[in-house]
């Protein structure tokens, strides 16, 4: 296992540095003059020249991104010139916001495709299979926005039963203080469960709408994996010990078929994190997706590099986690790390 987690560690890192080579690269070659877009057209050759030197654009490309590192891991996020706050100020806002409905919106995803997969292989059927596999296809099919559009209209609209593009809270309700940002947890860390179901009504709908594409992957990667592996000779030994269909399933079946479901997930999370700006832009969520959409059209440095180099050490951390789970589920996988 320590081998598997160093392997890990390695290529982790590695794979950091090229996420923040690209996200180097990619701003730079991008058409337009961030210090002129940040000033404006009337701004004079002096003031740009001067704000470029203030942004360090004037230095060489290799000292910029030396800089770009060095800043992130000491935690000097810089500035955002764009909107004059510091980078960590406005990412302190924003990222928790996309982070707390990343992970509602894959545990939904998890869960139910998780419980549509064992029931459909359990009872067989043209409801209890047939069904989930239409909706796992569905959901491959549907653009995330616009199903987080048809469930504003049926849920809101409609039915009421849930609220519109509000944000993550009521103007009426004080958001909870805590450590996380995250309005659900800081609600429960405080006994707020009034605050807590709140939070949670706002998150249903663009939680939904989010985890649409990774149930349905997660889903039909489940469902093939227990076919596959259910006439596996360990299985039929299963049998043959005279345990009960779902006893095999659950017991059997599951920990061999569930594998590259969590390998699979380690990656969907991360793509969740930096995938949400339509559904965020839907639902008016307050999220970093905004904010980077913005610096990305405005050139603004510091907080796209910033973003990108956070949710890769997010994406690194998922996955680091997700293998040490499923070394654990077959340590085959250690071994193999090594």
């Amino acid at each position: 296992m320590t081998s598997l987690i160093l392997s890990r560690l390695v290529s982790s890192f590695i794979a950091l540095l090229g996420a923040a080579l690209v996200a180097f690269v990619a701003l730079r070659l991008a058409p337009g003059d961030a210090a002129r877009l940040t000033l404006g057209a009337f701004a004079t050759d002096e003031a740009v020249a001067a704000l470029r030197s203030e942004m360090g654009l004037d230095q060489s490309i290799l000292t910029q991104f030396y800089v770009y590192i060095r800043d992130f891991f000491t935690g000097d996020w810089g500035r955002s010139y764009a909107l004059g706050e510091p980078v960590r100020s406005l990412l302190g806002q924003r990222f928790p916001a996309t982070l707390e409905l990343g992970l509602y919106a894959f545990c939904m995803a998890f869960v139910s495709a998780l419980v549509l997969a064992l029931w459909g292989a359990h009872r067989k059927g043209p409801i209890s299979d047939g069904v989930p596999k239409a909706l796992g296809v569905l959901a491959l099919g549907v653009p995330q926005f616009w199903f987080g559009l048809v469930l504003l209209i049926v849920g809101f609209e409609m039915t009421g039963l849930f609220p519109g593009p509000a944000g993550r809270l009521p103007a009426t309700v004080t958001p909870p203080a805590g450590p996380t940002g995250m309005y659900t947890v800081d609600a429960l860390l405080h006994g707020d469960l009034k605050t807590f179901a709140t939070a949670l009504h706002h998150l249903f709908l663009p939680a939904l709408a989010l985890g649409l594409l990774p149930f349905g992957f997660l889903y039909r990667l489940l469902r093939a994996n227990l076919e596959d592996v259910s006439g596996a000779p360990f299985a039929l030994v299963a049998r043959a010990h005279g345990q009960s269909r779902l006893r095999v399933m659950v017991a059997t079946l599951l920990p061999n078929a569930i594998i590259p479901m969590l390998t699979a997930s380690g990656l969907i999370f991360g793509q969740l994190l930096a995938g949400s700006v339509l559904v965020e832009r839907v639902y008016n969520w307050p999220g970093a997706g905004m904010l980077v959409t913005q610096g990305v059209l405005q050139q603004d440095y510091a907080v796209v590099q910033v973003f990108i180099l956070l949710s890769a050490v997010i994406y690194i951390v998922t996955n680091l986690i997700v293998d040490i789970v499923a070394a654990s589920i077959d340590p085959r996988l250690a071994k193999g790390g090594a």
